[in-house]
């Protein structure tokens, strides 16, 4: 667990300020009170200075069970009951994997439900601060079916620019699936990607090399 100890005039001034150092706010820690500190006479002569311990107790774990129940109670407004598995990633990632009937209901036309339903598990997981669970959702092997994909047309496209000599865009996308893209060309000598636009229309762009 991350703690840092932190001085301060009073025990609130160095609590605020051990905060601040974590950027997480009071519901995500334990504070453990050094030293209250002392005004001194004449509130100079020997005053002393209160010192803190504050602790972030709001785990990786404890976020992704968060997540989880949230889950549940929003599959069973949608009147789909879903298995769901998690599992650690690389990056720091967290993948929850749901199966089970009625995915494409969760899925949606080009997964948009899903990125919906992952932005909103990620915002609920992540309240209060603390460490950062980042949440990856997928369902039945969407993401990777997807991802596939669209390593294809991105290869295609960027074939595509190499002919012509001119640059070339994909659909608007997720930050996840515009990081599959990049990834996809980032060997390519011949040509270079870069994300443009404000989301939700944000997409990447394929240019030739100079």
């Amino acid at each position: 667990m991350t703690s840092v100890e932190k001085p301060g005039k009073t025990v609130d001034e160095a609590v605020e300020a051990a905060l601040r150092e974590l950027g997480v706010d009071r519901s995500a820690v334990d504070i453990e009170i050094l030293d209250e500190g002392s005004k001194g006479f004449l509130g100079i002569l020997g005053a002393k200075q209160a010192r803190v311990r504050v602790t972030v107790t709001d785990s990786v774990d404890q976020k992704v069970e968060k997540a989880t129940l949230f889950l549940g109670r929003l599959f069973e407004k949608m009147g789909v009951d879903p298995q769901i598995e998690c599992e650690p990633g690389k990056e720091g990632l967290v993948y929850l994997r749901l199966s089970g009937d009625r995915m494409g209901m969760i899925i949606g036309r080009r997964g948009q439900t899903l990125d919906a339903i992952q932005y909103l598990t990620n915002l609920v997981a992540n309240q209060g601060g603390g460490v950062r669970a980042r949440i990856v959702l997928d369902a039945e092997g969407y993401r990777e079916k997807r991802a596939e994909t669209l390593r294809g047309v991105a290869e295609r496209l960027a074939e595509k620019v190499k002919r012509q000599g001119r640059k070339a865009a994909l659909e608007p996308m997720s930050a996840l699936e515009r990081r599959v893209v990049h990834m996809a060309l980032a060997d390519d000598d011949r040509v270079e990607t870069r994300s443009e636009g404000d989301e939700p229309y944000r997409r990447v762009v394929i240019v030739p090399k100079k």
